[in-house]
């Protein structure tokens, strides 16, 4: 069992920016595909962005293209998502994902993640 742990999340201001973090400790995140998704009110949990941690493929939703980057440290084991021009349709609860499984293809569909963190909340306000 891997325990993902988020951190980062808060209020700001539509246009501002927040780091989220992810990390798992005592477990190493390298061969594992990676990804944040979020949830808001009545909505279903839709994929922001994923990155596989041996390959450093990409994916990013259409919605935060441009504006969010995904990106990990090796060294702290721990994965980033960068997320600028932040809008108040960002809003939402950020989970940290974690896909074991070993294909080259990064899952866009949460139920195809196997680990999730607690979730952190992210309110913009307009």
């Amino acid at each position: 069992q891997v325990q993902l742990v988020e951190s980062g999340g808060g209020l700001v201001q539509a246009g501002g920016s927040l780091r989220l973090s992810c990390t798992a400790p005592g477990h190493t995140l390298y061969m594992y595909k990676l990804a944040w998704f979020r949830q808001a009110p009545g909505k279903e949990r839709e994929l922001v962005a994923a990155i596989s941690w041996s390959t450093d493929i990409l994916d990013f939703s259409d919605s935060v293209k441009g504006r969010f980057t995904i990106s990990k440290d090796n060294a702290k084991n721990t994965m980033y998502l960068q997320m600028n021009s932040l809008k108040p349709e960002d809003t939402g609860v950020y989970y940290c994902a974690a896909d074991r499984t070993i294909t080259s293809r990064l899952a866009r569909v949460h139920r195809d993640y196997d680990y999730w963190g607690q979730g952190t909340q992210v309110t913009v306000s307009s």
